[in-house]
């Protein structure tokens, strides 16, 4: 596929975006995360914050010790090379419980998606999940590529209240909410781990670039899970692979 030729846009007089594409793709998105991590390594002067989205980079930096075109120049210059340092990867396995206290949207996905619960509880599951960005509420993960069998329109009717821990699908993408707040996905089951504290440092689990591969547990399992979590007994941690 030819590449979309790179943009660079004004985002304020505080950041600019850097525009791989218009579209949500892997590899745009892994240009966008490389060139993250070549500025993180390259430490250029006046960057504050690199900010990853689905297809571009948000970059914040102080106008006093660069500007904007100064700025797009050393990036440009940074696209074609690769990170001074691999990145790492990591790899978590979550635990999900899909029984139907966890899962108010499963009978009507399978329904509309001409499945079986049980054949969408296990198409979910099927997939090494890419986290594209993080956004929305902190430390919400952005997650692909759903199978194509599974892909639906956000819901008509939004949810007011959507319970931390819980696991949705929309359009091509999955997600677990990291916070109570309203929410217009499917809801197809719930996690008992926790993604976000503002304790934490950093404060959410996730990043982009992380893969997330979901597994099935009971609802006696979810409920232990949950209690060890909360008494800090039990804390989830991902396999590493790199420097």
């Amino acid at each position: 596929m030819r590449q979309t030729p790179v943009k660079f846009l004004p985002a304020g007089d505080t950041a600019l975006v850097v525009q791989f594409g218009d579209r949500i793709d892997r590899e745009l998105n892994e240009r966008v995360l490389r060139l993250a991590a070549s500025v993180r390594a390259a430490g250029l002067a006046g960057v504050r914050e690199t900010v990853p989205t689905f297809r571009s980079l948000l970059v914040h930096y102080d106008p006093v010790h660069t500007r904007f075109k100064a700025l797009c120049e050393r990036l440009r210059e940074l696209l074609d090379t690769e990170p001074a340092l691999a990145a790492r990867t990591r790899q978590w396995s979550i635990p999900v419980c899909y029984e139907p206290r966890f899962a108010p949207d499963l009978e009507e996905v399978a329904e509309r998606t001409g499945h079986t619960p049980q054949e969408v509880i296990s198409l979910h599951g099927s997939v090494n999940y890419h986290v594209y960005m993080v956004g929305f509420l902190p430390g919400y993960p952005y997650m692909g590529d759903l199978p194509e069998a599974l892909a639906l329109p956000r819901r008509e009717n939004p949810r007011v209240r959507v319970p931390p821990g819980a696991v949705g699908i929309a359009t091509n993408l999955t997600a677990i909410y990291s916070l109570e707040s309203p929410g217009g996905w499917h809801l197809i089951g719930s996690t008992p781990v926790r993604i976000f504290d503002a304790r934490w440092s950093p404060p959410a689990l996730f990043a982009p670039g992380d893969s997330v591969q979901f597994s099935r547990i009971s609802a006696d399992e979810h409920d232990r899970l949950y209690a060890d979590i909360a008494t800090g007994r039990y804390r989830m941690k991902p396999e590493v692979t790199g420097p």
